[in-house]
């Protein structure tokens, strides 16, 4: 059976198992792996109520992850929920564990009132495509990745 539990300070073992789903699902292990958080670090985001991290476990084992964020809006008393990144293990894929942490993080979010929860895909990520799909509302976008070292 699938349990999902939200990240608390102290869940180090977790957390690292979070960060190994995001690794092999994205091919990207230094990015994820190659200078983890420390102790403090790790404690301190997920000690804060607006950053929400979310893990999928079976047998001890973590087999899917979803790590997102509440953005509190400037122009109205609302927040919107970002899910920042999410993935689930190969073997488990197509089993409703992605759902499962969506309507988990959904959840949180409705607790709040929050006015929606948000996500991004990309292009040729079919089977991401496929799930938001079945679940929301597709807009089109544009995303720009802006270089905080060149900002003048």
């Amino acid at each position: 059976m699938v349990e999902i539990v939200r990240l608390r300070p102290g869940d180090a073992v977790l957390f690292h198992g979070m960060l190994t789903i995001f690794a092999d699902a994205f091919e990207e292990h230094e990015t994820y792996l190659g200078a983890s958080p420390g102790a403090a670090y790790r404690d301190g985001l997920l000690a804060e109520e607006n950053f929400i991290a979310l893990v999928a476990v079976e047998a001890e084992n973590v087999i899917g992850a979803l790590a997102g964020y509440e953005l509190r809006k400037f122009e109205r008393e609302r927040s919107e929920f970002y899910i920042y990144d999410l993935a689930v293990s190969g073997p488990y894929r197509r089993r409703g564990v992605a759902t499962a942490m969506i309507g988990t993080f959904s959840a949180i979010a409705k607790k709040r009132g929050a006015w929606v929860v948000f996500v991004q895909a990309d292009h040729g990520d079919d089977a991401a495509i496929a799930l938001y799909s079945k679940l929301g509302q597709r807009e089109e976008a544009l995303h720009f990745d802006i270089d905080p070292q060149r900002a003048e």
